[in-house]
């Protein structure tokens, strides 16, 4: 009895023992987001370079097209009471205080007149066409990386795959399963990665276009109303 006690107690002991033995192997086994980003090779920084760039070009043209958005409610009602009463330089200076497509806009207008009404509208027009310019510019550059990222981390899951294979050929008989461990490692997180860019390109563009196409008619619309405002004088 006492000797089948003894064994009871030993086993509990060494179990105890393998179990303590175990935890350290499994903290070791945990990876950080900057351990695994490493994992992936030379195109992680790459893929971070690209996602720099693409946040910096968010950022920028979100804030220019969040001021180029913003128009005084009483703007184009205070151009028409100063043109119909002839004040055409306090309304250039009063298109002077705002910095936005759509005073830039009526300044040219304002400057135009006296001129053919077409030759006015000319010129509405294409300051317009500059100023959508200046609001795209930037753009293609994140749809580049919209696009290009995946590719790039595709890329690393190509060479990653080959590494694993290269490695399996040359091991013969003696396969181990560390030996593909960083091929594999490489080949999923760069992937990863380049994806991960990618979505946040994709609808920060598309985000930005939207953005862009409503300045694009309050433009238009201010346009419209601007040639219009011309018209009245010679109908009465």
């Amino acid at each position: 009895m006492e000797i089948m006690l003894f064994n009871l107690l030993q086993t509990a002991a060494d179990t105890a023992q393998a179990l303590t033995q175990a935890v350290p192997v499994q903290q070791e086994m945990k990876l950080s987001l900057i351990d695994l980003a490493v994992k992936g090779g030379w195109l992680m920084a790459v893929l971070l370079l690209l996602s720099i760039v693409a946040i910096y070009i968010f950022g920028s043209k979100w804030w220019m097209i969040r001021k180029a958005a913003k128009v005084d409610k009483h703007f184009m009602d205070d151009i028409h009471d100063l043109i119909h009463d002839g004040k055409i330089k306090s309304a250039m200076d009063l298109c002077g205080k705002y910095d936005s497509p759509v005073a830039r806009l009526v300044e040219k207008g304002l400057e135009r007149i006296g001129r053919p009404l077409q030759d006015i509208q000319t010129a509405v027009e294409n300051t317009g066409n500059v100023e959508v310019a200046r609001l795209e510019k930037g753009l293609p550059m994140l749809a580049t990386i919209a696009g290009g990222a995946p590719m790039i981390g595709f890329l690393g899951t190509v060479t990653g795959m080959i590494q694993a294979f290269f490695r399996m050929s040359t091991a013969g008989n003696n396969i181990d399963i560390t030996l593909l461990s960083g091929g594999i490692y490489e080949a999923m997180v760069t992937t990863v990665g380049g994806l991960f860019v990618g979505i946040i390109a994709y609808f920060g563009y598309n985000f930005l276009t939207s953005q862009i196409s409503n300045v694009v008619f309050k433009m238009e619309s201010t346009t419209i109303e601007f040639i219009d405002m011309l018209n009245e004088p010679s109908e009465k």
